[in-house]
């Protein structure tokens, strides 16, 4: 996934070179996933959805969390079996997947696969294109599926950053329920035991701060998205709060 030396020829069936970047015998030789983070257009989107999320009064959703839901979508599907390149698809997935809030709240996840549509289609092979712009589109729970691996990692990526850093509202009296439960995460993560076919949310939550059943009561519908995601990696979902094992 890293690496500065120039890229190896691709073989006859396509793949990843050394470096992370995804090729094809034919057409857009892709992107390494530092030349997506480098891009002045991607990032300028990720900039422009954060600045949006912050006047509507939400969580955090700028490079923070498009950098870790990066990280965990490619390591789940590392851990879960797959191979290098549906990880760095994973990868470049969940670093993209809220960029269409920069256009609207509602529907973010099909703006954002347009966006990145037209950002990539000619630099990144069709299938591979068309692989992330799915994730994106279906990564919320509202409209979301897992249709592919790729998006199914991203949907466990993007659900399990519950964490107080996230929060931008300093006055707690001025918390409401999002901000609350967020803010009471002290610890969140995402471990995929390949032996067991697992994949587990583990949170560390304040109680003083935000009751467990406050969880329930935003996140339910993101955890059923979760479950179905780990069944389309084959594992069963679970989740961890206090060390209290709940679903």
């Amino acid at each position: 996934m890293s690496g500065t030396a120039e890229p190896a020829p691709p073989t006859p069936q396509g793949g990843i070179t050394p470096e992370g970047r995804i090729t094809t015998p034919e057409g857009p030789r892709g992107l390494s996933f530092e030349e997506i983070q480098g891009d002045p257009e991607l990032s300028s989107f990720i900039s422009a959805a954060d600045r949006v999320m912050e006047g509507m009064g939400y969580t955090e959703h700028g490079f923070r969390h498009a950098n870790l839901t990066a990280r965990i979508a490619y390591n789940v599907l590392i851990r879960s079996g797959h191979d290098e390149h549906t990880a760095n698809l994973g990868c470049a997935a969940g670093y993209l997947h809220d960029v269409g809030n920069m256009l609207t709240r509602d529907a973010h996840g099909q703006t954002g696969g347009l966006l990145v549509y037209h950002a990539l289609r000619d630099r990144m092979p069709s299938q591979d294109l068309s692989t992330i712009v799915a994730a994106i589109a279906n990564h919320e729970e509202d409209q979301g599926y897992s249709v592919s691996e790729v998006s199914a990692a991203v949907i466990l990526a993007d659900k399990s950053d519950v964490h107080r850093s996230r929060v931008r509202k300093t006055g707690r009296p001025e918390f409401d329920i999002h901000d609350r439960v967020n803010f009471a995460a002290e610890q969140s993560f995402l471990r995929v035991d390949s032996t067991a076919k697992t994949i587990t949310l583990e949170l560390t939550i304040d109680p003083q701060i935000s009751q467990v059943m406050e969880y329930f009561e935003i996140f339910l519908g993101r955890m059923q998205l979760c479950r179905m995601a780990a069944d389309a990696l084959g594992c069963r979902f679970k989740l961890l709060i206090n060390d209290a094992e709940l679903a």
